[in-house]
């Protein structure tokens, strides 16, 4: 059965009984489990780090958000499209110089001491702030928080910040960890980093390498009317085929994030009892994008890396490489980011003929063999379609007389290639939009980047003009010009191309359909399933 597709999603809100898998021998069988019940779901990773406040990354998020809870989680429906979860309301000073949490009351951390405003200071302060990748974006001014009483934290800023940032970011970078088990340690390698103590609706119960993860219910849960679960087990299946077996097979319930190959999806939905659902993932936006080593003559000419965007069949990389499960980018920010999407930007259509004479006026003419110049592709190795991608880039750049030489690395190799050796003319990329563009967008193409810095402009990029709405952008406290300005950021970039964006896309969830509740809020994978449930 398929729930939705790319450009009409809808909930899915059905479900079927567990049979237990036999890799899982410690746990009881379906048929003997509480009333709420047991949901076995597959997972492609094991983190060496589960703490979400130091490392906001959807593989951490999706086990450790169950257990650790941030300030506020996105909603479809909810006031900012923000549902509150630690904090029950926040509120910007006018010179945006500080931002006032109220925080929810009568909450417990798994070990029985009770949450307050201190917890949530050293989390910003200790944690966010210094360690956590995103969170020194977003805090890189943060410069006290006040706890006048339990329930109350206000975060003091030394430059303006703007609140439509801090709220936009508070589902990514506002996961608050106990004070009591981390003051006095070394935070990056504290046991609570792997055995996780939270105040969310599952505690973490036990890990066992190369088999699986168990959280069960949190008795004392601040919202007494959750969770509906009793227990989720993350069974470790790395192979996505094994995943979607296990599925057929009734072993696990349910696969997020594609964890079932898109070439499956098809004949899988056809599956008695199986759900493809699409929603769930708005708030995750991947974005496929062509990076560029500006350092390189060849592509520091404009002309060039128009004629490489020319070269590419967006809607050919959408259909055949995606199946349909993707749409063609625009520009930096994607099209389901309504707030800040701007459509009126430079494009640059599928035109072989028009990139090879771009190529031609640059002065780069076809030899003997028909090669133009050579480049070193490197294909980040993340993901199937970003690898496909990379074959796919070759041969379209062969068209226009551009010979790739295709390298392909571990993950390990590729981003320190990538993002410290700068070892690559052209990479494929797959950045993720987190709400904002600030978060994880701007750093794409502002420069003065450091080496070493994953995910960001290490090819050597520098626009003036871009660089300066961009720090515009990071301290206008009104929330239409701060909008107008990254409106301002997307055209800029779509016109210079600092890299190239292809296209977008969001992942796929498939379930039994006896799970309830599935993709009830845009970052639904990553976020806490305290409403999750299983038909009786």
């Amino acid at each position: 059965m398929l729930i939705a597709n790319p450009t009409r999603r809808s909930f899915l809100q059905a479900g079927a009984v567990l049979l237990a898998s036999t890799a899982l021998p410690a746990i009881a069988r379906a048929e003997s489990a509480p009333a709420g019940g047991r949901l076995v779901v597959a997972a492609d990773s094991e983190p060496k780090n589960l703490n979400p406040a130091i490392v906001a990354s959807n593989g951490v998020f999706f086990v450790a958000s169950k257990v650790v809870e941030p300030l506020a989680e996105a909603a479809f429906a909810g006031e900012d499209g923000l549902s509150p979860r630690l904090a029950t309301g926040w509120e910007g000073s006018e010179d945006g110089l500080s931002v006032t949490f109220r925080l929810r009351e009568g909450v417990t951390w798994h070990d029985g001491k009770p949450f307050t405003s201190a917890d949530v200071a050293f989390s910003a302060l200790e944690v966010w702030k210094p360690l956590q990748n995103l969170g020194r974006i977003v805090f890189a001014h943060l410069k006290a928080v006040e706890t006048p009483d339990a329930a109350t934290a206000v975060f003091r800023f030394s430059k303006p910040t703007p609140l439509q940032l801090i709220r936009n970011a508070l589902p990514v970078v506002s996961s608050v960890i106990p004070k009591h088990l981390y003051e006095g340690t070394d935070i990056a390698t504290n046991p609570a980093n792997t055995r996780l103590v939270g105040t969310g609706p599952f505690r973490f119960a036990e890990y066992k390498p190369g088999e699986y993860y168990r959280l069960t219910r949190n008795e004392a849960y601040w919202d007494k009317d959750q969770p509906k679960l009793d227990e989720i087990i993350f069974r470790v299946l790395p192979d996505r085929a094994g995943a979607g077996a296990a599925l057929e097979a009734e072993e696990i319930q349910l696969a997020a994030f594609s964890a079932v190959p898109l070439a499956d999806l098809d004949r899988i939905s056809k599956v008695p009892g199986l759900a493809v659902v699409t929603k769930g993932y708005e708030a995750l936006t991947y974005q496929l994008v062509v990076e560029i080593n500006h350092r390189r003559k060849e592509l520091a000419d404009l002309r060039v890396r128009q004629a490489i965007a020319h070269a590419i069949d967006k809607k050919f990389v959408v259909d055949t490489i995606f199946l349909g499960y993707a749409e063609a980018s625009t520009g930096p920010v994607p099209k389901n980011a309504p707030q800040f999407y701007e459509a009126d930007v430079p494009a640059h259509a599928f035109d072989i003929a028009k990139a090879n004479a771009l190529l031609d006026a640059a002065g780069y003419a076809k030899g003997e063999t028909g090669t133009r110049f050579t480049l070193k592709l490197r294909p980040a190795p993340y993901f199937n379609e970003t690898r496909q991608f990379g074959d796919y880039l070759r041969q379209a750049l062969a068209e226009i007389g551009i010979d790739a030489e295709l390298v392909n690395a571990d993950s390990a190799a590729h981003q320190k290639a990538v993002y410290t050796d700068h070892d690559f003319d052209l990479a494929v990329a797959p950045p993720v939009f987190r709400g904002d563009p600030a978060i994880s967008t701007t750093i794409l193409v502002q420069s003065g980047i450091p080496a070493g810095v994953g995910f960001s402009n290490q090819g050597g990029y520098a626009n003036t003009e871009l660089d300066a709405v961009i720090a515009k952008a990071a301290e206008t406290i009104d929330t239409t010009a701060r909008t107008d300005l990254y409106r301002q950021f997307q055209k800029l970039v779509a016109a210079d191309l600092p890299l190239i964006n292809v296209a977008e896309w969001g992942f796929i969830t498939v379930a039994r359909d006896s799970v309830l509740n599935v993709a009830s809020n845009p970052r639904w994978a990553v976020s806490n399933w305290a409403d999750t449930a299983l038909k009786a």
